[in-house]
């Protein structure tokens, strides 16, 4: 019986906001509907111009994390589709978080690794401003004795971003992927 009472009360609860979350809704799609075409042209370049700042000001405070979404064994390996949300490269205060594959050998078949450590002094951080956005590189020793040279390519406008990772004894690894704040 109890079931039956809310049943009828979530009834009439549905009722009665049913028609007001409609109305809602058309308000605001007929405030975006009577904007001007320059209008609508007009927010959108600010809105754009507020995401490059945002991803300037992310680089510029050396606190920001890279999201890989492929990745690549270089000179010319296929390219793989990373969909692991843990897999990351976090710069932030000083140090970094590095949790990402990692293709090992000269030759194929490469190796498979997971680099999964912290650095937690990189001193050596180089920012450059380039035409399209930030070029910001430094070296860090992960596991060996070697450096292992980072080096990512930013893309102001639409937050896009490619991290190469060098090491002396293997090919090249370049990761494709985005930028986001560090929480």
């Amino acid at each position: 019986m109890k079931r039956l009472y809310l049943i009828f009360a979530c009834i009439l609860f549905c009722t009665y906001c049913g028609p007001n979350v409609q109305r809602v809704a058309a308000q605001t799609n007929h405030h975006y509907t009577n904007l001007s075409h320059e209008e609508r042209i007009e927010r959108r370049e600010q809105r754009i111009a507020e995401y490059e700042h945002f991803i300037d000001s992310l680089v510029l405070s050396r606190n920001f994390e890279f999201n890989p979404q492929t990745v690549q064994q270089l000179p010319a390996g296929g390219t793989v589709l990373l969909s692991n949300p843990t897999y990351t490269v976090t710069l932030w205060r000083g140090s970094v978080d590095v949790c990402i594959p990692y293709y090992v050998g000269y030759v194929p078949p490469y190796r498979y690794i997971l680099i999964n450590t912290v650095v937690p002094n990189v001193n050596n951080v180089q920012i450059h401003q380039t035409a399209t956005g930030w070029n910001v590189e430094f070296k860090c020793s992960l596991y060996a004795t070697g450096e292992y040279t980072f080096v990512f390519d930013i893309d102001s406008r639409n937050g896009g971003a490619t991290l190469t990772i060098s090491y002396p004894w293997y090919s090249p690894v370049q990761y494709t992927g985005t930028l986001s704040k560090v929480y």
